[in-house]
């Protein structure tokens, strides 16, 4: 075999690689150091002054720290609401029918595309809406979840709370049903209670999925665009305002192409750090 038949094997994937991946990336770096870039043929160079500019931007600030709180409070409910149902559907205590419906019940969420996750929250908390009908009952009033600074973020992370958790709850019951009941048996025999059954069975057994899921969830979960954008679009006041579509903004609303280049550089950075957390992470699995 000829020493070059290796390389005629990996070529085509590392062609299509560099087409779909490596040329786009150092497509957007080449943009972000330009000035009118894509809107006029000869743009100006500029080198690091868009970066200076986001860095010195207080609505990319703000749109970092409701990134972080998006995203934090999401994988962290993700994780608390997926292992709870996890549990109750791994329970013995449950029989297959009533298992089976709850299962259907709790992977509903799952199976809407956000588009439709979006138009159904909006409609629900419509100030005429579902949710506001049922607080009337208890004396409250028409609330506008979506429309108040003060509500909006809080109202589009528990709507990606609802969406998302599914994600968690499937791969930690697979995760509980390859728990040998041996190990169960054996913290009996020793005295462990149930709660001390689960700190030292349950949670170190489902430590690799918690954390491989929990690092996916967080790359994932900040770098959300679609459901921000259409429920409230970043708003009110930028009180909703990710990273995400904060780029969008300047690229397809300001036109501010090196700019929004140069804040998808800052995330790739962002996602990149994460990333090489979960393939350090895979890698001691191995």
């Amino acid at each position: 075999m000829p020493r070059t038949a290796p390389f005629l094997y990996v070529g085509p994937t590392v062609i299509l690689i560099g087409v779909l991946l490596v040329v786009p990336v150092v497509t957007v770096i080449g943009y972000s150091l330009f000035n009118n870039v894509i809107t006029n043929p000869t743009p100006q160079f500029v080198g690091f002054d868009h970066y200076q500019e986001l860095l010195t931007d207080t609505g990319f600030y703000k749109a970092i720290g409701n990134t972080l709180v998006f995203t934090v409070v999401s994988v962290a409910a993700h994780f608390v609401i997926g292992l709870a149902f996890a549990l109750l559907l791994n329970s013995p205590l449950m029989g297959r029918t009533t298992t089976a419906i709850y299962r259907s019940i709790y992977v509903l969420p799952w199976l809407f595309t956000v588009a439709i996750v979006a138009v159904l929250w909006r409609l629900l908390l419509n100030p005429n809406g579902v949710v506001n009908y049922l607080l009337g009952f208890v004396g409250g009033g028409a609330t506008e979840w979506l429309s108040d600074p003060a509500l909006a973020l809080g109202t589009v992370t528990f709507i990606n709370i609802w969406a998302g958790y599914p994600f968690f709850m499937v791969s930690l019951l697979a995760g509980l049903q390859g728990i040998s009941a041996d190990l169960y048996e054996a913290a009996r025999v020793d005295g462990a209670n149930t709660w001390q059954r689960f700190t030292a069975v349950t949670l170190p057994s489902l430590r690799p999925v918690i954390v491989s899921m929990a690092l996916l969830d967080l790359i994932w979960t900040s770098q959300q665009f679609a459901l921000i954008w259409m429920t409230t679009g970043g708003g009110p006041i930028d009180a909703t305002e990710l990273v995400s579509t904060f780029t969008y903004k300047l690229a397809f609303t300001n036109y501010e192409f090196g700019a929004a280049s140069a804040a998808a550089v800052i995330v790739l950075v962002l996602s990149m750090i994460l990333a090489v957390f979960y393939v350090r992470h895979q890698r001691s699995k191995e």
